[in-house]
C-alpha cells in the first residue's frame, strides 16, 4: 500500500505503570494493521532514557528490549532523527505520570505532531483526582465523598488531616495518590493505624494525597471513543475483583480470578445512565480521542462516578478493548479508529 501513515508508538516510561505500558504496547504492536502503517517503536526506559527500538515485540513485553543492543539508537534528538521527523502520528501508550498526565503530550505539541489522545490540559486533569473530581462536579456527575492533602498540609496539622478524614469519611477509607494508575500506591483503611500506614504508602507515589469514602456496590467501567466529533460511549462493563479491592494484584496477576462481565449486570436504565455520564465525564475534562470512565452503581442504584483514565490499558485482559468488542468493534478496527482521532490540540499560531 502506497502513502502509509508512519505512526510512532511511545511505550515504556516513568511510572509505576511501565510494565503495564509495554505489555499494551506489545497488544498495540499485535494487532495493528502494518499493511497500513509503518510503525515508528520508541521506548522510554524507568530513568527516563529515550530510545528508538527495531526488535522483536515480544521483548517489548518481557522488559528485555533494553538489552537488545543491535537494535536500539540511544544518541538522537527528538527533535531532528530522521525516524522522529518521518512520523506522521505519534501514539503513546503510557499510562500514568509522565505519560498520561499531559507531560508527553506537550512534547508531542511542541513538535508539532498529531498524537492519539487527550491533549495538555485534559491529561492532566484526567490524571489528577482531585481536579477530575471537582470538574465532575461542576457538572452535576454524582461522586462519593472525600477529602485531599498535600505532604506539606500533612507535615503542618497530620492530626487535624486525620481527624477531618475520620469525620467526613468514616472507616474503611481508601488512600489514594492523586496521581496514578493501575491502583498502584492504593490502600484500603480499616482502621486509624492502617490510615496511617497507607497514608505514608501513598506519599511514595505522589505529593498530593486523595482519601474516599467506601463505596459498596458494582464496579461499572464505560469506554469513550470521539470520532470525527461524535463521541460514544460503549457496552459497561463489570469488575468483579478476586481481593477486598481491585488493586494491581487483582488486576494484572495470573494468580489471581478476578472476572470481568461484559455487559455489566446492571438494568436497561442503569446501563443508559452509566453511558450518558460517561459521555459527559468526558466532555467536562474537554476529552479528545478516547478514555475509560470508572463508576460504583450502589445497591440502591446511585451511580457515582469514581475516575477517568484518558490512555486506558490495552493489555490482553484490559476492560477498554474488551467492551468495544462487546460494542461491536474488534481491536485491529478499534485501533484504527483510534489513530484516526488523532490530531493537535492546540492551533500553530503562524503569521
Amino acid at each position: 500500500m502506497e502513502n502509509k501513515l508512519n505512526i510512532g508508538v511511545v511505550f515504556g516510561g516513568q511510572s509505576g505503570e511501565h510494565e503495564v505500558s509495554r505489555v499494551s504496547a506489545y497488544n498495540v504492536l499485535e494487532v495493528i494493521n502494518q499493511e497500513k502503517y509503518n510503525i515508528v517503536t520508541i521506548g522510554i526506559t524507568k530513568n527516563g532514557k529515550w530510545y528508538l527500538y527495531s526488535g522483536d515485540h515480544e521483548k517489548i513485553k518481557d522488559g528485555s528490549w533494553e538489552q537488545d543492543s543491535e537494535n536500539l539508537i540511544g544518541d538522537f534528538s527528538i527533535f531532528s532523527h530522521p525516524e522522529i521527523t518521518k512520523i506522521d502520528i505519534f501514539f503513546p501508550v503510557l499510562h500514568g505520570p509522565m505519560g498520561e498526565d499531559g507531560t508527553i503530550q506537550g512534547v508531542f505539541e511542541m513538535l508539532n505532531k498529531p498524537y492519539v489522545g487527550c491533549g495538555v490540559l485534559s491529561s492532566a486533569v484526567g490524571m489528577d483526582k482531585v481536579f477530575s473530581k471537582i470538574m465532575f462536579e461542576s457538572v452535576g456527575i454524582p461522586t462519593g465523598k472525600y477529602v485531599y492533602f498535600r505532604k506539606k498540609d500533612w507535615k503542618k496539622d497530620a492530626d487535624g488531616r486525620i481527624a477531618e478524614a475520620e469525620k467526613v469519611l468514616g472507616y474503611p477509607i481508601f488512600v489514594k495518590p492523586a496521581n496514578m494508575g493501575s491502583s498502584v500506591g492504593i490502600t484500603k483503611a480499616h482502621d486509624r493505624k492502617e490510615l496511617l500506614s497507607a497514608i505514608e504508602e501513598a506519599f511514595k507515589y505522589d505529593n498530593k494525597l486523595i482519601l474516599e469514602v467506601f463505596v459498596k456496590g458494582k464496579e461499572i467501567e464505560c469506554g469513550v471513543l470521539d470520532e470525527n466529533g461524535v463521541t460514544r460511549a460503549s457496552i459497561p462493563g463489570e469488575v468483579i475483583p478476586s481481593k477486598e479491592f481491585y488493586d494491581y494484584e487483582a488486576k494484572y496477576s495470573a494468580d489471581e480470578d478476578s472476572k470481568v462481565e461484559i455487559p455489566a449486570n446492571i438494568s436497561k436504565e442503569l446501563t443508559e445512565k452509566v453511558r450518558a455520564y460517561a459521555i459527559k465525564a468526558f466532555d467536562a475534562i474537554e476529552g479528545s480521542g478516547l478514555s475509560r470512565v470508572d463508576f460504583f452503581v450502589t445497591e440502591d442504584e446511585r451511580i457515582l462516578i469514581n475516575e477517568v483514565n484518558t490512555l486506558p490499558g490495552f493489555t490482553n485482559i484490559s476492560m477498554y478493548p474488551k467492551m468495544w468488542e462487546a460494542t461491536g468493534i474488534g481491536y485491529t478496527e478499534l485501533v484504527d479508529l483510534i489513530i484516526a482521532t488523532a490530531d493537535r490540540k492546540r492551533v500553530t499560531i503562524t503569521k
